[in-house]
């Protein structure tokens, strides 16, 4: 999971995204001193903006920031500070991971989708991709359920034309990577890639 912190572009702001939000209309806020706590009608906590974040927390890097143990502890020790008792209850495992494609065959009810089995170290996925490049025996980069994408998208367990599929096959355009190509396709990997192993944007 990660965090978003850009003093430049956003101001001194940490931004803590845990869920989206169905409706924007349907949004609550509560203020805790420098801390604003974002909700759904039903009190679902969608996630927190701590104003001048840095100072209670040193950011060595901008951009999106990846949770660790430490940062979730020194969060919850700045909500603790400004009168909010919350504890940050998030995955910490990494969501964006190399895959193995083990397995290929064409979508039932469409063609130009094909539905692959991916080994991704501790489990195996069944994603639905649509790219033309993706085929059996290629290691990938497998965003999982939970990843939240660079361009703000969450990746969510979903079905594509009545197939269930957990997680997407990256492109490297889609992973925001620098002069990513243009053309359509995923991101394939030369084979000194782990499988399971975290990918490191």
């Amino acid at each position: 999971m990660q965090v978003y912190y850009n003093r430049k572009g956003l101001g001194d702001v940490l931004i803590i995204p845990l869920k989206q939000g169905e409706d924007r209309n349907e949004v609550e806020y509560t203020k805790h001193g420098d801390v604003v706590k974002i909700t759904d009608k039903e009190g679902a906590i969608l996630g927190y903006n701590v104003f001048r974040a840095s100072e209670y927390i040193n950011f060595s890097e901008k951009g999106a920031i990846t949770l660790t143990e430490e940062l979730v502890s020194s969060i919850e020790n700045l909500f603790e500070r400004n009168g909010l008792q919350d504890s940050l209850n998030v995955d910490l495992s990494p969501k964006f991971v190399v895959g193995f494609v083990s397995e290929k065959t064409q979508h039932e009810n469409a063609d130009k989708l094909s539905v692959c089995k991916v080994d991704v170290g501790d489990e195996k996925l069944q994603i639905v991709c649509g790219a033309p490049n993706v085929d059996q025996g290629q290691k990938v980069v497998v965003a999982k359920v939970g990843a939240v994408m660079p361009s703000g998208m969450e990746i969510k367990d979903t079905e594509l034309r009545g197939v269930p599929s957990s997680g997407m096959i990256c492109s490297a355009k889609e992973l925001g990577l620098p002069d990513a190509p243009k053309e359509k396709g995923i991101l394939v990997l030369e084979d000194s890639y782990e499988i399971g192993q975290p990918f490191e944007q």
